[in-house]
Parts: C-alpha cells; sequence; structure tokens
C-alpha cells in the first residue's frame, strides 16, 4: 500500500518517491503546455469539482476531480491557477495528494488504516537517544507533549527505547488508535494523515496536527530533532536541504488539505 500512495500517478511524471529524484526525472521529461485560461470551483452533486475552462478535471484514474469542501477544491484549482507556461506535477502537492485519495485510498481505506498504525508500533516519539545531553533534553521537550496527550486525550500509552532496539508496544494502545482513525474513514483525510505520517516518520504526530494539538511548524520541527540536532554539529549538503524543502512542501500540503476539510 505505500507504494501505491506514494506516487499513485506513477506515469512518467511522477515517477519516483523520493522528491529530489523525483525532481531530477521530471527535469527530463517534456512538461504538457499549459492548456486552458481559468480554473475555477463548480458546485455539483458530488461536492464541488474542479473546472479548467468550464471542464471537470479528472484524476488519473478517471474519477472526477470533485472534493467536500468549496475551500478543499479551491486549494487545487489554485495550483492550476498558479501554473504558468506548462502544468508541472511536481509543484502541484494538493492535486497529487487528492489524486492519491480519491484512485487509491478510496479503494481499500482500510488498507491505508492499518498501515498509519504499523507506523505507530515503531513511532519516532518513542525512540529516544541516550546522550549527548542536549539532544536528549531537545526530545523530550518537544516529544513528550505529544506523548502526554496521546495518553490524556486517547487513552494510549506507549512504551519508550534507547537507541534502535525494537521495543514492542501495548496492543490496546494500537487498538484504541486504530479505532480513532475509524472514526475518520473518509479517503481525503487518511491520505493526508498518511502522507504526514510517512514523512515525519510519526502517526502521533499526524495525528496531533490532525486534531488541531500540534500546528504544522511545531510538529514539523518536532519532527526533525535528531536531523536539525545533527546539522547543527555536522552542517548539511546542498541535496539534503533540497530534498527536506520538497518534502517540507508536501507535509504543508496535507495540513492545509486537512484544514480545508474541517476538523
Amino acid at each position: 500500500m505505500r507504494d501505491i500512495l506514494s506516487d499513485l500517478e506513477a506515469g512518467r511524471q511522477l515517477s519516483d518517491p523520493d522528491p529530489v529524484r523525483r525532481a531530477q526525472i521530471q527535469m527530463k521529461t517534456p512538461l504538457p503546455k499549459r492548456f486552458y485560461e481559468q480554473a475555477a470551483v463548480v458546485p455539483g452533486e458530488g461536492g464541488f469539482a474542479v473546472h479548467l475552462d468550464g471542464r471537470p478535471v479528472r484524476t488519473p484514474g478517471k474519477a472526477l476531480l470533485a472534493l467536500p469542501s468549496e475551500a478543499a477544491a479551491a486549494l487545487v484549482a489554485e495550483e492550476f491557477g498558479a501554473q504558468e507556461d506548462v502544468v508541472d506535477p511536481v509543484t502541484m502537492p494538493v492535486l497529487r495528494l487528492v489524486n492519491t485519495a480519491l484512485d487509491g485510498v478510496a479503494a481499500d481505506p482500510q488498507a491505508v488504516l492499518e498501515d498509519i498504525l504499523r507506523f505507530c508500533a515503531t513511532d519516532l516519539l518513542c525512540y529516544r537517544a541516550d546522550g549527548p545531553e542536549g539532544l536528549v533534553d531537545r526530545q523530550n521537550r518537544h516529544w513528550d507533549p505529544v506523548l502526554d496527550w496521546v495518553r490524556a486525550a486517547l487513552g494510549a500509552r506507549f512504551n519508550l527505547a534507547e537507541g534502535v532496539i525494537h521495543v514492542e508496544q501495548p496492543r490496546e494502545s494500537i487498538a484504541v488508535l486504530g479505532a480513532h482513525l475509524a472514526q475518520r474513514p473518509q479517503p481525503l483525510r487518511l491520505a493526508a494523515i498518511h502522507l504526514m505520517t510517512s514523512l515525519t516518520g510519526s502517526a502521533l504526530l499526524a495525528l496531533a496536527v490532525e486534531r488541531g494539538e500540534l500546528d504544522a511548524e511545531e510538529a514539523w520541527q518536532a519532527a526533525h530533532v535528531d536531523e536539525d540536532w545533527q546539522i547543527e554539529h555536522w552542517g548539511q549538503d546542498s541535496e539534503a536541504i533540497a530534498r527536506r524543502a520538497m518534502r517540507k512542501r508536501d507535509f504543508m500540503a496535507a495540513v492545509r488539505l486537512l484544514e480545508a476539510l474541517g476538523r
């Protein structure tokens, strides 16, 4: 399921899950010229559809691109409107996420839910450094409040470990989060949560953002505590900077979509 969700549009334009590699491939692939003058949101029976010059947009799987809220559809229309001479899917993260939801997640939402739960079993926030003290303190400061919220708001407790040695999580906690996710079966919402989870390595961070407990910047910073520590001490190369920027763009697109769908 993760392979399907990585790049459902897979074709020639979105051919690699790594954002930098995908951009490199994209630069070698001729992009279609912008063929429309206007992108608009049109209400209808299926929700709010995106139209280009009066014609409805469809997903790669030929489904009508219609969203349940006008605000969500407007995000996609804005991405189409922002295209200039060519249409570059790499610069349209909300559209790619919506296509994934409508063509992939809608067909098997349970598989996506279960994949999110697999992340819970090895969640980033549960694996702590044994040193140096500065890193340990930083992890505690960013991660402990999220675990406290999960325990207080959802009733799920998680075990912590030092290093990379696997720690078993209580089945009851995983079941609680499964029940929580089952109340959010909408394909667009699940797709956004799954994308945030895979980009951060933490389903708990993704759920905290989805519930409004953390804002997007706080979650992104929490997900990169270890990486930022390494950067501060050893520096960072240009390719890593570009990869992180593209991943953050996709993460923020998922957050914007969730906000447009409503809590």
